[in-house]
């Protein structure tokens, strides 16, 4: 998905000077070039997990004989994860470090891809979604100690900068992950209702456990380099955030009170929902469309469309320059309700073509909802910055609903939902102010 803080937020958090007292006009102060390589290969880490669920909830519905509405658990779990961990993880960050809270992410990110492998070996979807759980709970912490180190790294008010550099790689990150498991995930062995139907028990067990096995090797190297990467920033300095300067004590009760921020909440609430919907049956849709596209295939016509997601991002901040963020906000929302509306009338290659560049029109979303919603918060900031994060548990809630909705009527009419909640984005950009 890309969850990043926005730059303006970023810039607010990088004030003052790093250990060398040599800030200012510098885009990365010396002495600390190795560490920012390091943490922002972060964006590129987390965005790898997030991307191969969309790979997995094919790859389960064929190895763990489930349904679609089944298969989105996967989502649901991992965002569930990010909501329960958006505050925890962010008073551990006060009172132990945020190079502490980079570590302790590494370390259950890498515990969670090696879960993978015994959950292959018992073949139970309950111990997948468990080691999906303590990976995505990795991943929450990584988040949300990441933004902050990325801000201080030189001067303040090249924040911005070296955020659109670090969402680059995450965006990067995004577009990798689906080859990934096309390529290492997809078995290319893909059998009809009817060649499942006559295959002895034996034949259907032993099936399912080598496409269960899949996954292992993959998700094996993904926790080794992840551990490679801990062992680095363990040893390589990196800039202080003095306590007090990351967070802030507005009041809760004033801070719900601000109009914006709520409609913020429930416009990134509705936008995580749509984001993971598109792309979480993306691959189901290019195979429903297109019966005889090969999984391995669609995967990468998932990672095409995630290259437009990432160029979108660099598109939008350029076009920020000339036009206002809530009028461009309001126009991707659009054109992102037309492009559904379309993929859930046309045929074939047609409409898989619409969806795909529903990405380069979400691209802007997150931190765009994201910037405006803790716009003029002052004291209250941090605390709403984290009740937007908490939103992303749209992330967990409609992907399954969508599942059901498809397998009640139709993929393409199940579409309607993420429609729907694009249609919120557009009305939030309405209402809100620049």
């Amino acid at each position: 998905m890309g969850i990043s803080m926005p730059p303006a937020a970023a810039t607010e958090l990088a004030t003052g000077t790093d250990d060398t007292g040599n800030t200012v006009g510098r885009f990365v102060t010396p002495g600390f070039r190795a560490g920012f390589v390091l943490v922002t290969a972060m964006f590129f880490t987390w965005a790898l997990a997030n991307n191969l669920n969309d790979i997995l909830i094919r790859q389960f519905q064929k190895a763990l004989a489930l349904s679609r509405a089944e298969a989105g658990f996967i989502q649901f779990v991992f965002y569930l994860a990010y909501f329960l961990w958006a505050i925890p993880a962010g008073l551990l960050l006060r009172r132990f470090g945020y190079r502490a809270g980079l570590l302790l992410g590494l370390a259950l990110y890498a515990a969670g891809a090696v879960l993978f492998y015994p959950a292959a070996e018992i073949h139970r979807y309950w111990a997948f979604l468990f080691a999906l759980f303590v990976l995505a709970s990795g991943a929450a912490f990584l988040e949300t100690a990441a933004n902050p180190f990325i801000a201080r790294f030189g001067d303040p008010s090249r924040a911005s900068q070296r955020l659109t550099l670090a969402q680059a790689f995450n965006g990067l990150g995004a577009v990798v992950a689906p080859t990934i498991g096309g390529l290492f995930i997809f078995s290319g062995i893909e059998h009809s209702a009817q060649d499942i139907a006559v295959m002895s028990e034996a034949q259907l067990q032993t099936y399912r456990a080598s496409e269960a096995a899949m996954v292992q090797e993959p998700y094996l190297a993904l926790a080794l380099f992840v551990v490679v990467l801990a062992i680095a920033i363990a040893r390589v300095r990196l800039p202080t955030i003095p306590r007090g300067q990351d967070d802030s004590t507005g009041s809760l009760g004033a801070i719900l009170r601000n109009r914006q921020l709520a409609g913020a909440v429930i416009a990134q609430f509705f936008y995580v929902g749509a984001q993971v919907c598109v792309w979480s049956y993306f691959v189901d849709f290019v195979k429903h469309l297109m019966p005889e596209t090969p999984e391995k295939t669609a995967a990468y016509l998932l990672s095409g469309s995630l290259l437009l997601f990432m160029t979108g991002r660099f598109v939008g901040a350029a076009l920020m320059h000339r036009i206002r963020p809530t009028r461009l906000l309001g126009l991707f929302g659009i054109a992102n309700v037309v492009l559904v509306a379309l993929s859930m009338v046309l045929p074939g290659s047609a409409a898989v073509a619409t969806l795909a560049l529903t990405s380069f029109f979400m691209s802007i979303m997150f931190p765009t909802i994201f910037a405006l919603g803790i716009r003029d918060l002052g004291e209250g900031t941090a605390l709403g910055s984290s009740l937007i994060i908490m939103a992303i548990i749209g992330g967990a809630l409609f992907p399954p609903a969508m599942g059901l909705l498809s397998e009640v009527l139709d993929l393409q009419f199940a579409l309607i939902l993420p429609l729907i909640c694009f249609a919120v984005v557009a009305i939030f950009a309405r209402f809100a102010r620049d």
